[in-house]
């Protein structure tokens, strides 16, 4: 079974995160296809929105942590490095819906997504400091801007997780419906979308982006060395230690 489906229909790529059993921890073989699927979509002219979702009872449990220390990270190819460049940048529309787990990358991917939807049973967290790591997708940046200093202190350096109510009430996410209906309300909104010409949802996207775009690229690529030297440290290595001793055999992540 593939772990990144794709489909393109009615002017909507759908990109679904397809890993359930592994509560859609994502390995460098994921990101390399979702950094993939991204491309396709912007170089395809029929596509005006974008929509990445999982499953209504997981979204996303982070990076899968056997996967990740077998294959770190080492250059800015790296397919997470190739993933973060291709959402951050991503010219079209993109919106996400969200249930269940949202962990580490789960969450800070949805700072880059122009609209989310979540199932009342989302739960989003950023516990990377638990596991001897900074943050990473600009999130040290985009949390605090979004969320305001002392919630994103908050998420990012106690990890605490917060509930769809309060990712609401921040910005994070555009509307809460139950988790049966996240992905068909995302599916609807993206038609929405792809109904209108492309070049004003492009221009318009740019123009509200564009004043932070260089301090956002700068700033993934300082997360991404930091990040990186890191995960080599015994800080992180005891961490993910005790976690997968913990997990075993779901190697599932949390960052």
């Amino acid at each position: 079974m593939n772990e990144i489906l794709s489909d393109n229909a009615a002017g909507v790529m759908t990109i679904t995160l397809n890993r359930i059993d592994k509560k859609n921890a994502i390995t460098a073989a994921m990101y390399g296809a979702l950094a993939d699927a991204l491309a396709q979509a912007e170089a395809d002219t029929s596509v005006r929105a974008i929509v990445l979702q999982g499953h209504e009872t997981v979204f996303c449990a982070g990076n899968d942590i056997a996967d990740f220390l077998d294959n770190p990270p080492a250059t800015p190819e790296s397919p997470v490095f190739r993933f973060l460049r291709a959402i951050s940048t991503c010219a079209k529309p993109l919106l996400a819906g969200v249930c269940g787990p949202a962990v580490g990358i789960g969450t800070t991917l949805l700072f880059h997504c122009d609209l989310v939807y979540a199932g009342d049973n989302a739960a989003f967290s950023m516990p990377f400091v638990n596991l001897g790591l900074c943050p990473e997708a600009a999130s040290s940046i985009l949390a605090p801007q979004l969320m305001g200093y002392q919630r994103a202190a908050a998420a990012l350096l106690l990890g605490e997780p917060f509930m769809a109510e309060a990712a609401l009430e921040m910005g994070l996410i555009s509307r809460i419906v139950p988790p049966g209906e996240v992905n068909a309300l995302a599916q609807q909104q993206a038609r929405k979308l792809a109904s209108k010409p492309l070049s004003a949802l492009v221009a318009t996207k740019r123009l509200m982006k564009q004043a932070q775009a260089s301090a956002i690229a700068q700033r993934i690529a300082e997360e991404g060395v930091i990040f990186g030297r890191m995960l080599s440290e015994p800080a992180a290595r005891e961490a993910f230690g005790a976690f997968m001793d913990k997990r075993k055999p779901d190697f599932s992540g949390a960052c």
